[in-house]
């Protein structure tokens, strides 16, 4: 991986752009017809690549061990999403810029801060059948309500937040409350790494 990119496209040299043509681009997002030399097709094979900035997702839990839920509007799929907060990396990725947009999103879409640690969980890719679209993980530790309160973005419709424990959380991931692919992502990686109770008779 490059120095300025913890997780990105392969630098390996089995992998080799060898056309870029683009097809769509806007600050977040850029839509590429790429050819493409594999570990096993040398000559080159041709994909539509959406290319998106990188992004934090975050599991925001309470001293008393409640996590923290935001219901926001996604329009894409026109429906309100029971989620994690979660936001795009702005400018150069560094392990320092994806820890401080951990705490930005935190405090604007939930008007919260972590009292205690910020813990890394690693990354995920969210759909690399078309997307580079990479996400890196984060349990907050103890939060706390922010002074400032929840500050979403202009083009941000965040309706509500909603505390839950560990069963309740476990029931809208079975029953399908909770759907989307951070979410669900995260909560099994906290499972994989002892950091919440796995669900018991759900």
């Amino acid at each position: 991986m490059r120095a300025d990119d913890p997780v990105g496209v392969s630098d390996d040299p089995g992998w080799q752009l060898i056309e870029e043509i683009p097809k769509c681009e806007t600050p977040w997002l850029r839509v590429m017809e790429e050819v493409v030399a594999t570990p096993t097709r040398s000559a080159g094979c041709r994909w539509t690549v959406a290319r998106r900035p990188k992004a934090a997702v975050i599991a925001p839990r309470f001293p008393d061990g409640t996590w923290l839920l935001i219901r926001q509007e996604r329009i894409a799929v026109r429906r309100t999403m029971w989620e994690f907060p979660a936001g795009q990396v702005e400018g150069r990725v560094t392990p320092e810029s994806i820890r401080a947009t951990a705490l930005r999103e935190l405090r604007e879409e939930a008007g919260v801060e972590p009292d205690g640690a910020l813990i890394e969980l690693g990354a995920f890719f969210s759909s690399c059948g078309f997307t580079d679209e990479c996400m890196f993980l984060f349990l907050a530790d103890c939060v706390r309500a922010s002074l400032e309160g929840a500050t979403p973005d202009h083009d941000e419709a965040i309706l509500e937040t909603r505390r839950v424990g560990d069963s309740e959380l476990w029931e809208m991931i079975a029953t399908g409350e909770i759907c989307d692919a951070n979410t669900l992502a995260i909560t099994a990686r906290l499972v994989a790494r002892g950091l919440i109770r796995p669900a018991v008779g759900v």
